[in-house]
């Protein structure tokens, strides 16, 4: 059986659109898990009677592991399988999203918070899976729609979150104790999904890595294991220009999402629950714009071969730039909403179009490559929370973060293919790669 050449949306007929709808749906629950504290910060910081220095702590701790548990998951995929990767991240990342809801002190919530960080390399998996199972004329947008959809889960945590907790406190249950019980659900739910992606994946078209090599069966993209994966993907330039981009559009998602629902409290005095729906629209975009950035980098491929691909990231970027700046700026709640969505916009796109290079950069390398190109994206969320740690205002901190991503776009013109690079994209064979 060979990569999947379309997209049958509406069918669990085959391992690769099992692959695709489990992939997605598990990187929901990771994604949920992941930002679920995030709405209710406001809580959490009247419980611990927490400074802004320590939620400047907590929002980086949220995303720091996750930048070392990337660049091992993808060499992982390589050398294991997605399937096998892939479930152990989902057991071992329940632990400390259900252990969060235990902490009893401001030492303890950040070790919780630390380690749930781990749960964001889910997304490595899920390109990588995606990836090894579509034929690159959809590949784009294979790998665009199940990041997007999956990375809604955050989007859905800042809505749904708060609306969980005061349903509780309906019920009766506490304030203190109806964040904690809430914050159960999400780690049920990657416990469930581990179960899911065990019994229905498999790792590739043709079986399972383990199997295959058994029987004698080459297997392209686990011929590199392990660490000569990420010395392969790490030798490459366009891996580290990917890395930058990709650093100052999902990482920069990641900050909205750790930032915003409090933002809207503090700056605008909205309540928990209608900064929880403002701070919602922002990763909702994902359930359309992430995706629709891949199929369009697949379209502009078929018109201009792998090099468009890049330029429409260059493009991307430079409206997220410029639509964080006017989000920065913004002096009502209204405007601040459509400046998100307009950037927001962008932002998921331009992440879309990211990995819509990815498969084409080194095939013999994949797990590496989307592995040190995932971590990049953590590394952008890192330093933005360094930066709003530093300057301590966060609309100057927005200001000079729409700056920084209007001039890292500049990296995405300088991936650069030339025609033979081609064999890795059929749909540019007829093209001038190189214009």
């Amino acid at each position: 059986m060979s990569k999947a050449t379309r997209i049958a949306l509406f069918s669990l007929g085959t391992p690769q659109m099992r692959a695709f709808h489990l992939t997605w749906l598990a990187f929901f629950v990771c994604f949920f898990a992941w930002f679920a504290c995030a709405p209710l910060m406001p809580l959490i910081k009247g419980e611990f009677g927490l400074n802004a220095g320590q939620i400047a702590n907590i929002n980086i701790a949220a995303v720091a592991v996750t930048i070392l548990v990337r660049l091992v998951i993808g060499p992982m995929c390589d050398r294991f399988g997605p399937r096998k990767a892939y479930t152990g991240l989902l057991l071992a990342g329940a632990v400390p999203v259900i252990g969060v809801a235990f902490a009893q002190s401001y030492e303890s919530f950040l070790f919780f918070r630390l380690l749930i960080g781990a749960v964001g390399a889910s997304f490595v998996i899920t390109q990588y899976h995606t990836s090894v199972m579509f034929a690159p004329n959809v590949v784009g947008t294979a790998n665009a729609a199940t990041a997007g959809w999956g990375n809604a889960g955050g989007g859905v945590a800042q809505g749904v979150m708060p609306l969980l907790v005061a349903a509780l406190l309906m019920l009766g249950v506490s304030q203190g104790w109806g964040w904690r019980v809430a914050l159960l659900v999400p780690g049920a739910l990657m416990l469930v999904m581990a179960a899911l992606y065990w019994r229905f994946t498999q790792d590739c078209p043709q079986g399972n890595y383990d199997a295959l090599r058994a029987a004698g069966v080459a297997v392209d993209n686990a011929k590199k294991g392990g660490w000569a994966s990420f010395r392969t993907a790490a030798a490459n330039y366009r891996v580290w220009m990917l890395f930058v981009t990709y650093g100052a559009c999902f990482g920069v998602e990641i900050f909205i999402h750790n930032m915003a629902a409090i933002y809207y409290v503090e700056q605008f005095q909205l309540s928990l629950a209608s900064a929880g729906i403002a701070a919602a629209s922002f990763g909702l975009l994902a359930l359309f714009a992430r995706a629709l950035g891949g199929f369009i980098s697949d379209r502009v491929a078929l018109a201009g071969g792998l090099n468009r691909r890049a330029h429409l990231l260059f493009v991307l970027m430079i409206g997220e730039g410029l639509g964080l700046l006017w989000f920065a700026h913004a002096g009502s709640v209204v405007a601040a909403v459509l400046a998100m969505l307009c950037f927001g916009l962008f932002t998921h796109m331009a992440c879309g179009a990211t990995y819509a290079l990815v498969p084409f950069i080194d095939r013999r390398a994949l797990g590496g490559v989307a592995g040190i190109i995932g971590a990049g994206g953590n590394v952008g969320a890192v330093l933005a929370g360094l930066l709003m740690k530093g300057i301590g205002n966060t609309q100057q901190t927005l200001s000079v973060l729409g700056v920084l991503v209007t001039v890292s776009a500049l990296c995405a013109v300088a991936v650069r293919f030339v025609a033979a690079d081609t064999h890795d994209d059929p749909v540019a064979v007829n093209h001038n790669v190189t214009a």
